[in-house]
């Protein structure tokens, strides 16, 4: 049925237009009720026998929710005077009245579930008191969001914070300059403090200092903000105070004024630009996961829920379940912060499971991180190639047939996703030939299928202590794309081998086979690279990373190490570089629009503060001009009888560098990676684990004509697009794997009562030192203060920086000695908790352990 409406519009030139609208209703729709005489239907998705048990409606029926999919589905003349939504409105009342007269089975009603106002006169009932009259299900209320109504109960009258301004001042104020707008990234050490990231021209950025409740003015951690500098006599520098909000439940009359006084008497005047949340921009609210503290109130259903991520504040809830999610891991949602109330408002989502189990931790880091971990789902396993597979003549055409080289993979023990690999032969002119394979996995995963959009999500495999989530399904990550040994294809690897292996043979003078030599070749090839890298500025940093030994039955952690890296480590990194920055070349120089690239930024001056600081203290002299000052002052940085006094300079130097990101070429203008010193860098050598070296294997295939474009790989807005999703899944990747890491220490410590181990001070506090643990690549935080008592006397001096505990004076690289041991006293924020044992310092020090706990011999590494 064609229904048509005519109107006329002014033009801008004065004239007059005539608009014809047309709608095409159709009748052949039928209801999906098993009730209905009338509709001829082939199928019925609404029973006949419509039982909900329900306090409120005990009659048989159906419910309509308010919701768009009823507006969308239902077509009525707007009316004279009718405003847009009350039309709107009126559409999903009329939708119900249709079933309603449609459906004359006896006894059987439609119910319309609202929170509207005008459609609750209207309407039978509101959703708040249908959802809290169902008798079978009585926990669903708590999942309700909170109405204004019940917002307005649980707030005090006192107001807390400042009002946010609206949006419409907020854009005339970041227009005129007066406000500038940013992403709030809240302190994980200080809950008073934030910094606001103001994005600039180009890859500038402005870092915003925020101090104080009432100037962090309600806004949670990634929100986009409107900040408004403060006067310059009022800029502050960071606090030096680590500070978090663990105490019990503050009422909202509180307003926190003493706790901020520790924070901002520390404050210099000649601090950094700093200033105050005046309105909130875009939330960025998501479920969050936690643990409800629950109120010491008897019968009380209103309590607080601490999140998991301390840069969250608590929420407050309402929940009738208190007594059954006691210990569980719970995820909720914020509804909103009024500025009368401390805390957010929000409710109740789901339970995870238990604290403290493998895999309800497992599932809060990957949910905290944003990890995309479902199982693949039939549309994309559907793309995968059908079993049995194998070479055929076609595939051959356009490849060549290397099977008859000397391949071999070098990895680290466990590793089954294998897509490097390398060869090195003597060829008739006395010159070395150096192979770099890599697995085709652009082969089996096509442009714009569901298996292709899956990958392009999950854009990386995050490896977690024992378990890995693959970003693409199993028959390609560990079967048809990972290069095993003596598996039929196109490259033939001869062996598969771990580090050490490969080492050993190597080493091993009495090996004179052809995988041996081949390996030797590319040892001693990897050195002279690595000394063209070094001597053209690229930098050689240091990170600890650790290793579990795992149970092989209960596969908990039974020993911890940090990563030893040996020759071949540096052998496979320096050919996997040198292929990328070939790539690289190669693709830019075909495609320098579209291009997928990786850059490393030079930090910026103050990036190196501490670490200048730190190499003074030890009358040490670093050079951060260029890289290459850079490299060069760290190779000759000594002290005398101090021999870790170079990694711990280098780890020290790490934490100044920025993070490398992924670009398009058409996007950017500069290029260059400031870590490897190399002016072009992409990602070319592991399309099995990263959704970037699949789009480079796409470019490198059409540039050299063994495959065909699509559009999408040429738009360069749409590159730098996924490039924007890469980095975000690569950070939250990394941010994964240390959650499972510390997950992970702490099951290892647990068992292990207190220890007494050597450490360095990393960074020094007003309040604490941090202390790193070479042998088990451990970090850690000493406090000398404390809530309970009068704690030591506390000089701190940022210029050093040094601390002075009673006499003794802590500087950055000092030695000292610390028990560690699990404090499980808080089951969600369980932490490892360090306590000096020398240099002693009466009152503050403790004694060492008489015996220290033997740890297990491993049973398997994994």
């Amino acid at each position: 049925m064609l229904k048509s409406k005519t109107f006329v519009k002014k033009t801008r030139a004065g004239g007059v237009m005539k608009i014809v609208r047309e709608h095409y209703l159709r009748d052949d729709i039928w209801c999906g009720s098993e009730a209905c005489r009338e509709c001829k239907q082939e199928s019925t998705v609404l029973q006949a026998e419509a039982c909900i048990e329900s306090n409120l409606c005990p009659y048989p029926h159906y419910v309509v929710p308010d919701t768009n999919v009823v507006l969308h589905q239902t077509y009525i003349e707007r009316e004279q005077g009718e405003s847009a939504n009350d039309r709107n409105d009126r559409a999903i009342r009329v939708a119900v009245k249709w079933y309603s007269q449609h459906l004359k089975a006896d006894g059987l009603k439609v119910v319309l579930l609202t929170d509207d106002q005008g459609n609750k006169e209207k309407a039978e009932e509101s959703i708040d008191e249908y959802v809290k009259n169902l008798t079978a299900n009585p926990e669903l209320v708590d999942r309700l969001a909170l109405s204004k109504d019940d917002k307005a109960e649980i707030i005090s009258s006192k107001v807390l914070f400042p009002e946010h301004l609206p949006l419409s001042k907020i854009q005339s104020g970041i227009k005129s300059g007066t406000f500038l707008q940013g992403t709030f990234k809240a302190s994980r050490d200080n809950y008073l403090e934030a910094t606001v990231f103001v994005q600039g021209e180009g890859e500038e950025s402005t870092e915003v200092l925020i101090q104080g409740l009432q100037n962090l003015n309600r806004a949670v951690h990634q929100d986009v903000v409107a900040v408004q500098l403060l006067p310059r006599n009022q800029w502050v520098l960071p606090s030096s105070v680590v500070l978090q909000d663990d105490g019990a439940a503050k009422d909202d009359d509180v307003d926190g004024d003493e706790e901020e006084k520790a924070v901002i008497s520390a404050a210099e005047a000649a601090g950094k630009p700093t200033g105050k949340i005046v309105g909130i921009i875009k939330r960025n609210w998501r479920p969050f996961c936690g643990m409800l503290n629950v109120s010491q109130i008897k019968e009380s259903t209103r309590h607080l829920f601490t999140p998991a991520d301390r840069r969250i504040p608590r929420i407050r809830i309402e929940t009738r379940q208190a007594s059954t999610l006691v210990g569980q891991r719970i995820m909720v949602a914020i509804d909103g912060w009024p500025k009368n109330s401390r805390y957010p408002n929000g409710h109740f989502v789901r339970s995870l499971g238990s604290a403290g189990e493998k895999g309800t931790e497992e599932a809060v880091l990957l949910l905290e991180h944003d990890v995309p971990h479902q199982a693949f789902s039939q549309n994309v396993l559907s793309f995968l190639p059908k079993m049995p597979w194998g070479i055929t003549p076609e595939d051959m055409i356009k490849r060549q047939d290397l099977r008859h080289l000397t391949v071999c993979s070098v990895d680290p023990p466990g590793c089954t996703d294998i897509d490097d690999a390398l060869h090195c032969r003597e060829l008739e002119n006395g010159n070395l030939e150096v192979g770099v394979h890599i697995a085709d996995v652009s082969h089996f995963i096509r442009p714009g299928n569901a298996l292709d959009k899956e990958a392009a999500n999950r854009g990386t495999t995050v490896y977690l202590c024992g378990k890995r989530i693959d970003m693409v399904p199993e028959l390609l990550s560990s079967n048809l794309c990972s290069l095993r040994s003596n598996v039929e294809s196109v490259i033939g690897l001869k062996a598969s081998l771990t580090y050490a292996e490969a080492q050993m043979r190597i080493d091993d003078t009495n090996k004179k086979d052809d995988i041996t030599e081949s390996l030797r070749g590319l040892n001693k090839l990897a050195k002279i690279l690595k000394r063209k890298r070094i001597e053209n500025g690229a930098l050689t940093l240091s990170s600890l990373e650790v290793r579990f030994h795992i149970d092989s039955e209960t596969h908990d952690p039974i020993d911890l190490q940090t990563k030893e890296l040996m020759e071949t480590n540096s052998m496979v990194e320096e050919f996997m570089l040198l292929a990328n920055i070939s790539v690289a070349q190669k693709i830019y120089d075909e495609f320098p629009d579209c291009a997928l690239l990786r850059k490393h930024p030079a930090p910026p001056p103050s990036n190196y503060d501490i670490l200048l600081k730190a190499a003074k203290s030890k009358n040490v002299e670093i050079h951060t001009d260029s890289a290459k000052a850079l490299a060069d002052s760290l190779d000759v940085a000594k002290v005398d009888g101090f021999s870790y006094f170079n990694t711990l300079l280098r780890i020290l130097a790490t934490r100044c560098m920025m993070q490398a990101v992924y670009f398009c070429s058409g996007m950017d203008s500069d290029f260059h990676h400031y870590g490897l010193a190399s002016p072009i860098y992409t990602h070319f050598t592991s399309p099995i684990r990263r959704y970037a070296d699949i789009i480079v294997h796409r470019l490198l295939a059409v540039a050299i004509g063994a495959d065909i474009t699509y559009p999408d790989l040429m738009d360069k807005h749409k590159q730098s697009a996924l490039c924007n999703n890469l980095n975000y899944r690569h950070k939250m990747s990394q941010y994964a794997q240390r959650a499972s890491v510390a997950f992970h220490t702490q099951l290892f410590f647990k068992s292990r009562g207190i220890l007494n181990e050597e450490g360095f001070v990393l960074f020094v506090r007003k309040n604490a030192i941090i202390v790193l643990i070479p042998k088990f690549g451990l970090e850690g935080t000493v406090f000398f203060d404390s809530k309970d008592k009068a704690g030591p006397s506390l000089v701190f001096d940022e210029e050093g920086p040094t601390l002075k505990v009673e006499q003794t004076t802590f500087h950055i690289f000092d030695k000292v000695k610390v028990t560690i041991s699990l404090d499980d006293s808080n089951i969600q924020h369980q932490k490892i908790r360090m306590a000096l044992t020398e240099p002693v310092i009466p009152g503050v020090s403790v004694a060492a352990p008489d015996v220290e706990p033997q740890a297990k011999k491993p049973k398997v590494d994994r």
